[in-house]
């Protein structure tokens, strides 16, 4: 049962949040999910795949430059090394946050995950990457719209199958 064992950590670390808040105001003597601190399994973490060989990035450098399908798709793979954000925030961004004067990308706190606006410097190589997606994209709210429906970003799935297709 996927998920199960984390949920029951969760599930103590709040009871133990709740119950110290009770112990700390006096309406408890002793904080019981304590004392469940090792009863559920420990979580099994796994890491996401990553590339670290510098002769492998290199190779998946020119695969990505091989891509063929849709031109704002391969846009997209070729910008997302240069600008070493998570997908969500590359497929979401748009381009009222660019400021090409002072080759900067200001992604605002609301779509960052720890809330905090980010400023990610852009280099040339990004910077023209954009500038041949403006092409494509320019007159649109977002970078990397959805081919269905312009006004929502590209699905999380467009750039993951394309990933695949590449190998």
């Amino acid at each position: 049962m996927r998920g199960r064992n984390e949920t029951a950590h969760r599930v103590r670390s709040l009871a133990g949040r709740i119950l110290r808040f009770a112990v700390a105001t006096g309406r408890a003597e002793h904080d019981v999910a304590a004392d469940l601190k090792d009863a559920p399994a420990p979580v099994a973490s796994s890491n996401f795949a990553s590339v670290t060989d510098p002769v492998k990035v290199g190779e998946s450098l020119r695969t990505i430059d091989g891509y063929s399908g849709q031109p704002v798709t391969a846009l997209a793979l070729k910008l997302a090394p240069l600008v070493f954000v998570r997908p969500g925030e590359l497929r979401g961004a748009k381009w009222s946050e660019f400021d090409f004067d002072n080759s900067q990308w200001r992604i605002p706190g609301s779509r960052m995950k720890m809330g905090d606006p980010h400023i990610v410097p852009l280099s040339r190589q990004a910077v023209e990457i954009l500038r041949e997606l403006e092409r494509f994209t320019g007159t649109e709210n977002y970078v990397f719209p959805s081919l269905l429906s312009r006004g929502r970003p590209t699905s999380e799935n467009t750039i993951n199958a394309a990933l695949r297709r590449l190998g």
